[in-house]
């Protein structure tokens, strides 16, 4: 019998995108219970890796339940979609002109959410429990504009055997989702040092994580023959681009124009998603041993934004999820039939 691979989910960031591969997750897990696989979905995957929306998905998938001993994830599938399609409608409720004006006249250059929404609905779902006790292994990403370094919060290993810095779930996961423009920085506890550091968005270096997912299994000293990585875009592939006449008339405050669709938070998140799946999809065929998934779909002009969650907008979205899963049952099938949880 062959050995068991290390399974790998990386989970790009998307904003309310991420609706697309919480539904891919959603197939795969009801893919696995068909065939009598019915433990929870991070008893299949040795490591999560996730940017911003993703790290709310791997949060929930990853952390353990509050106040729970039976082992039991802090959301299930079910309660993730809801976050996507129902929760991040107050998440991203726009503040009034009128309501800005009052609380203070800066206010109206600052960030288009308020991040309490988001703080509360992190609080109640992963409590105060941190990455150290997550269920299988962890990588969120985000940047540290104070240190001005990438960080990775993670309950891994450094390259000296040591454990990472710990993080509460709850901070890490508001600040990978940090994104410029529409929220604060996250102010964020590192349990290690005792230090405050300030944190935003994974995404505005590393909004597809797979490359760092590769990185951390090699850390553990995992065999690249060993590993298989299933990387899960939210829609990267999109049909909304911009012409000369429209960018050349921007302005500085064009380019971080919410009528604009925030073009250069797009762009920076898009370019690096694409290349890195790209360069992902080169590498690991060139080394002819890690076994690679990229799952992505066709994002319509009028669902490219990161905030926009009409009703309207969630249909089309759970259309392109339809259609990505529907071109690629035959490998989701594969997929659940190899996949098997790790013993406890």
């Amino acid at each position: 019998m062959d050995a068991r691979k290390h399974f790998i989910l990386a989970i790009d960031g998307g904003g309310v995108r991420g609706l697309i591969p919480l539904r891919i997750l959603e197939t795969i897990e009801s893919r696995l219970k068909a065939r009598g696989k019915t433990e929870p979905l991070h008893r299949y995957f040795d490591l999560i890796t996730a940017t911003s929306s993703g790290g709310i998905i791997a949060a929930g998938l990853a952390a353990p339940k509050p106040d729970d001993m039976s082992g039991m994830p802090a959301a299930t599938i079910d309660e993730l979609r809801k976050f996507f399609e129902v929760d991040a409608r107050e998440v991203f409720a726009r503040r009034g002109f009128l309501a800005k004006l009052f609380s203070s006249p800066l206010s109206l250059f600052d960030e288009r959410y308020d991040e309490r929404p988001l703080e509360r609905i992190l609080k109640e779902r992963l409590g105060w429990t941190s990455l150290a006790s997550a269920l299988t292994g962890i990588v969120l990403t985000a940047y540290d504009i104070g240190a001005r370094k990438a960080t990775f919060m993670t309950n891994g290993r450094n390259r000296d055997g040591d454990a990472e810095d710990d993080y509460y779930f709850w901070q890490a996961v508001r600040a990978t989702t940090a994104a410029p423009t529409y929220f604060e920085p996250a102010r964020v506890e590192n349990l290690t040092t005792g230090k405050e550091e300030v944190l935003v968005d994974g995404g505005v270096f590393m909004s597809n994580p797979v490359i760092s997912a590769y990185i951390e299994a090699r850390k553990l000293g995992w065999e690249a023959k060993d590993i298989v990585i299933l990387s899960l875009g939210a829609g990267q592939r999109m049909e909304r681009g911009y012409s000369f006449h429209e960018a050349a008339n921007w302005g500085s405050l064009g380019w971080l124009s919410p009528k604009n669709d925030h073009p250069l938070i797009s762009i920076l998140m898009h370019g690096q998603a694409t290349t890195a799946a790209y360069q992902a999809e080169w590498l690991f065929s060139e080394f002819g041993e890690v076994d690679y998934i990229r799952l992505d779909g066709v994002i319509p002009k009028s669902a490219a934004a990161l905030d926009n969650t009409r009703p309207g907008n969630i249909i089309e979205l759970n259309g392109v999820a339809d259609r990505i899963i529907r071109d690629n049952t035959l490998l989701l099938d594969s997929l659940a039939e190899r996949l098997e949880a790790r013993p406890l």
